[in-house]
């Protein structure tokens, strides 16, 4: 199935996609957008767009496994995303995938502009990725 991947952000979003064969999990789009409602809506628009049977948004928790106001705004978005597309929406726990994103940017030597462009789809990515390799054991 087709699965897309959201790593919500405060100004950025990231947002990666998977083919029906589910094993490889690639960056599709940055959003660049503030505003909840009009994040909410260009998202529902690209999973539409792409055909999603599958949403998964990153949950971000607290390194003790705790979840504070980032959390709580990410399952409020993906419980608002599951009712405007009617997409099953799963949260997927994103711990260091911002670090493991800057990680693998550092490795190709992504610097500036180029890094700030791309570093919230690769994040979306690593989340899928985690989420089809947990799901294909």
């Amino acid at each position: 199935m087709i699965i897309l991947s959201v790593d919500l952000g405060k100004a950025r979003t990231g947002l990666a996609i998977c083919d029906k064969t589910e094993m490889l999990a690639t960056p599709l789009a940055q959003i660049s957008e503030k505003k909840p409602s009009a994040l909410l809506d260009k998202v529902a628009n690209v999973a539409v767009a792409h055909q999603a049977e599958l949403i998964v948004v990153g949950l971000p928790k607290n390194m003790d496994g705790t979840e504070g106001d980032s959390a709580k705004y990410a399952r409020d978005f993906a419980h608002k995303l599951m009712e405007k597309t009617g997409i099953t929406v799963r949260l997927q726990d994103e711990r260091g995938t911002t670090i493991t994103a800057n990680n693998y940017l550092n490795a190709t030597n992504t610097r500036g502009k180029k890094r700030k462009n791309v570093v919230d789809s690769v994040a979306a990515t690593i989340i899928l990725q985690n989420y089809l390799d947990s799901n294909n054991r």
